[in-house]
């Protein structure tokens, strides 16, 4: 009787050990529209596939986007976390409409040939350092958004790929600094049109990777302490509910930390800009034969601890 009540009281005291960092083990910010609400508005996600809380309904004088949320730093995102703390009501999930976590970023950094094994796929070696390409902002679009085949393009193909989500302004950041300039993490589609990457544009990438809805993201913006390691997680995409692409964030051949030091020699970081660090392998260009996407396809691009985004193809 004296043990079990002894392991009953360690039991609640580990608990109200941990209780004031639990709100923070699972921050997941996103962006939202809501029939009832004016614009856009931040929220939180009440975990992976949970329903909404209204940020704004907790503290008005937050910002309405998350770009601006996230240049405040400190002082908002500790509101985020009393807001979480609370006990708030939730939009239910079918009620609202998720938006991208960041839109409109000053630049949106993609990486290519960052896994092992996609580098194995092509047969080709592994960078000696990074290959930098980059997608325009306006190709970004939400979680369950459609993404619209191109008249232009007949070779349309899918790439799941986990995004980065700078918090903090830097430039010549030391790769040991990197992760305080990071906010966190979301899952990205970095949609290619293999044709106009591979063949045309003078085999310059950007054109055949920036088409308008080439890059969803989401469904949520989940912050740096809610991700237990960054480098271990589970990615995978699926066309029509099959698996296509299946890894581990530990076969990147470049590192967070190493991206943002060798991008920020060039170009300064904002908050808001988004890295898309690889895709690993599976991609439909180098099935034997070939595999694009086509009009009535739907794919789920889904990483660990993020969460799924599921794109209808039209």
């Amino acid at each position: 009787m004296l043990v079990s009540g002894r392991r009953r009281l360690l039991t609640v005291l580990l608990q109200a050990q941990k209780w004031p960092f639990q709100p923070s083990r699972d921050m997941r910010l996103v962006q939202f529209r809501a029939p009832h609400l004016v614009g856009p508005h931040l929220g939180l996600e009440t975990g992976n596939g949970g329903g909404v809380i209204n940020l704004s309904a907790f503290d008005p004088t937050l910002p309405k986007t998350m770009t601006q949320f996230l240049e405040q730093g400190e002082a908002t995102l500790s509101v985020a976390r009393r807001a979480l703390a609370a006990q708030l009501p939730v939009l239910p999930r079918s009620e609202v409409t998720f938006l991208a976590p960041v839109t409109r970023p000053d630049k949106v950094v993609c990486v290519g040939m960052n896994y092992v094994d996609h580098c194995k796929e092509q047969n080709v070696p592994v960078p000696k350092e990074p290959i930098i390409f980059s997608k325009f902002a306006s190709s970004i679009v939400g979680p369950y958004d459609e993404v619209v085949l191109p008249p232009q393009s007949q070779e349309v193909d899918w790439e799941v790929e986990l995004a980065v989500v700078i918090g903090k302004k830097g430039k010549h950041i030391k790769a040991t600094d990197a992760m305080a300039h990071v906010a966190g993490f979301t899952v990205a589609h970095d949609v290619s049109a293999r044709d106009w990457q591979m063949r045309r544009n003078g085999k310059q990438w950007l054109l055949g990777k920036t088409f308008d809805t080439f890059c969803p993201l989401g469904p949520a913006l989940v912050t740096k302490d809610s991700v237990a390691d960054p480098h271990n997680l589970k990615i995978c995409c699926r066309v029509n509910g099959e698996v296509v692409q299946s890894s581990n964030t530990n076969q990147m051949v470049f590192k967070i930390e190493d991206l943002i030091a060798w991008v920020s020699q060039f170009v300064t970081f904002y908050p808001g800009d988004v890295i898309l660090t690889g895709t690993p392998p599976g991609v439909g260009v180098f099935r034997k034969p070939p595999v694009f996407l086509k009009k009535g396809d739907e794919v789920q691009c889904e990483i660990e601890e993020l969460g799924v985004i599921i794109n209808k193809v039209v």
